[in-house]
C-alpha cells in the first residue's frame, strides 16, 4: 500500500501508559492509517525513526494562547516542543465573547491588547480560527472573568440576577458553538467578588451539556483547602469534571502542603471526577501583585507597559527607582506582569508524580521576557523529570501530555496512537530531548524534538518549522456531550497515589 507518510523503525509510546513497542506507522490524509510492519509499503515521505520515540502529539492542557493562535499562527514555541493541541481560555480568561472598545482590566490583558477582544460571540471566535488556521489545534474554554467584564460595569461586587442570566446565556451559546467547558479565576480582581453561588448559576447550562470546569482556585496559599472545597462543590452542583489548574501550594509558609492537598484530592475523586495540571518549574507568572511579591523568594519583571525597558530585572532592584516601597513600584510599573519564585521544588515533583496530573505550560506568549515554561515545559518533563530525575517512566510522561489530557477533556480522536485517530504525532530522541530555555534566556528552543505532524501534515521537520498551518478549532460535539454525561460515574477512579 502507498501512504502519504511512513515513520519506520520507531519505538511507539501510545499515550495509554503501556510499554513502548517497535513498529512502523503509516499516515494517509489526516489519519493514522496503519501501525505494524510496513516494510513492503511505500510513501511520499519516509522518515527513519530508528532510535527515536514516536508518540501522540502533545496536548498543552493549560494555555493562554487564545489570541496567540490568531496573531502568530506559526505558534513556534509550541510546535518546537512537540505540542499539537492547545487548551485555551483558562483561569477565567477567554478571548470571547467580548468586544472591547478600551483597555481591558488585568489579567485579561495577558492575552494581548484590547483590540484583540473583537468577538461578539464564541462562535465568531471559532469561525475566525477556521478562516485563519494555526499550526496547532485549539480546544476552547469560555472564561467567567471575560463574561463579567462583558456584562458588568462594576466588577467589585457580586453579579445580580440580570447579569447572571446574561452570562449564563453566553455560556449556553458557547457550549452550543463547541466550547469544551468553562473556566474561572476568582483569584483575580475581575472575579474576586464572585461568590460560589454566582459561579454555579452562571455555569448552570453545563448541567445539560456537560463539559469541564477548569478553575484557578480562589487561594493557593493559606486558604488552599477551603478553595479546594469550593471547587469540589461547584463541580458537584454542575455534575461535571473539575480541572484544578496549575495545582500548587504557594508561599514559603505553605511549602510541603502538597501532601495534604493531594490526599484530599484522592479522597474526593472517589466521589466526583477530578484531575489537575502542573508545569515543571518552581516559579509561576502572572500580573504584578503585592501579595504574590510578599510570598516569593524572588520576583522578576516579565513586562511593563510604562517601562518595557525594565523587563527581566529583579523587582526588588527596582524599588529605589520608584520611591522604595513595593506598592509605589507596582503603581509605577503597572500594568505589568512578573515571574514569582513561590513554590518548593519538592512540591512540584510530588504533584507531578500524581497519576491524574496533566502537563500544562501556562505560558504567556505576550510577555516581553516570558517564563521559560512557554518554550521548555514538555521537553523538560521528558528530559529532566523523567530521564534525569527518574520521577516516572517515559511512558508515564508521555501519557501525562497526551492520552490523559484527551480523556479528561473529552478530545475525540487524539492523544493515542490508534489506527483511525488523527495523525497528530511527535518524533523525539529519548536520550537528547531537553529544554534549553532558562529564566535568563527564556526563548531558547529545546533539543531532541525532530518531527511534528498535525492532522497528518508536517509542521516541524528535522527540528525546523515548515510554515504549514493545518491546525483546527476543535469543537465539542453534541454526541460527545451526552456520551460523557452518560459515562460520568464510570470515570471515577480509586486513588492509587501515595
Amino acid at each position: 500500500m502507498h501512504y502519504d507518510v511512513i515513520l519506520r523503525h520507531g519505538e511507539l509510546i501510545d499515550g495509554t501508559g503501556a510499554a513502548r513497542y517497535s513498529a512502523d506507522l503509516g499516515v494517509l490524509g489526516e489519519r493514522i492509517a496503519a501501525i505494524g510492519d510496513l516494510s513492503r509499503d511505500t510513501a511520499d515521505t519516509v522518515i527513519d525513526a530508528q532510535g527515536q520515540i514516536v508518540a501522540p502529539g502533545f496536548i498543552d492542557s493549560h494555555t493562554h494562547d487564545d489570541a496567540f493562535v490568531l496573531s502568530d499562527p506559526s505558534v513556534e514555541p509550541k510546535i518546537c516542543q512537540g505540542v499539537t493541541t492547545v487548551i485555551a481560555g483558562n483561569c477565567g480568561i477567554s478571548l470571547a465573547p467580548l468586544c472591547a472598545d478600551r483597555e481591558v482590566p488585568q489579567p485579561l490583558d495577558l492575552l494581548g491588547a484590547w483590540q484583540a477582544f473583537r468577538f461578539p460571540s464564541f462562535a465568531a471566535y471559532l469561525d475566525a480560527l477556521d478562516a485563519e488556521p494555526a499550526a496547532v489545534n485549539t480546544v476552547p474554554l469560555v472564561g467567567h472573568s471575560t463574561l463579567r467584564v462583558r456584562h458588568m460595569a462594576d466588577l467589585r461586587r457580586e453579579a445580580n440576577a440580570q447579569e447572571i442570566a446574561a452570562m449564563a446565556a453566553d455560556v449556553r451559546e458557547s457550549m452550543a458553538a463547541g466550547a469544551y467547558g468553562v473556566s474561572s479565576g476568582t483569584f483575580y480582581p475581575p472575579a474576586a467578588a464572585a461568590t460560589q453561588q454566582e459561579l454555579i448559576d452562571v455555569f448552570a447550562p453545563l448541567r445539560e451539556t456537560g463539559g469541564v470546569f477548569a478553575t484557578h482556585l480562589r487561594d493557593e496559599t493559606a486558604q488552599i483547602m477551603d478553595s479546594l472545597e469550593e471547587a469540589f462543590a461547584i463541580g458537584r452542583a454542575l455534575d461535571v469534571r473539575v480541572v484544578l489548574s496549575h495545582h500548587k501550594v504557594a508561599g514559603k509558609e505553605n511549602h510541603g502542603r502538597s501532601r495534604q492537598t493531594l490526599a484530599r484530592i484522592d479522597v474526593q475523586r472517589t466521589q466526583q471526577p477530578l484531575c489537575l495540571d502542573c508545569h515543571p518549574y518552581p516559579a509561576t507568572s502572572t500580573m504584578l501583585r503585592a501579595d504574590r511579591i510578599h510570598q516569593s523568594s524572588r520576583v522578576m519583571l516579565a513586562w511593563s507597559k510604562p517601562h518595557p525597558e525594565l523587563a527581566g530585572r529583579d523587582f526588588h532592584e527596582l524599588l529605589p527607582m520608584f520611591g522604595g516601597s513595593v506598592d509605589s513600584t507596582i503603581e509605577a510599573l503597572s500594568p505589568a506582569g512578573a515571574i514569582y519564585f513561590v513554590m518548593d521544588e519538592r512540591d512540584v515533583e510530588r504533584i507531578f508524580r500524581h497519576e491524574m496530573t496533566m502537563v500544562g505550560s501556562d505560558g504567556l506568549p505576550n510577555d516581553t521576557r516570558p517564563h521559560p515554561r512557554l518554550w521548555g515545559t514538555f521537553p523538560r518533563v521528558l528530559g529532566e523529570f523523567s530521564r534525569t530525575r527518574s520521577l516516572f517512566p517515559l511512558e508515564t510522561a508521555v501519557r501525562k501530555m497526551t492520552g490523559l489530557t484527551a480523556e479528561q477533556f473529552g478530545i475525540e480522536g487524539r492523544g493515542h496512537l490508534v489506527v483511525g485517530n488523527y495523525a497528530d504525532l511527535v518524533v523525539f530522541d529519548p536520550e537528547r530531548v531537553i529544554d534549553r530555555a532558562t529564566f535568563a534566556e527564556p526563548t531558547l528552543r529545546p533539543e531532541g524534538i525532530a518531527h511534528v505532524f498535525v492532522n497528518g501534515r508536517a509542521v516541524l521537520t528535522h527540528a525546523q518549522p515548515t510554515g504549514s498551518r493545518p491546525g483546527r478549532a476543535l469543537r465539542r460535539s453534541q454526541d460527545m456531550m451526552y456520551a460523557v454525561k452518560a459515562n460520568m460515574s464510570a470515570s471515577f477512579t480509586s486513588p492509587e497515589h501515595a
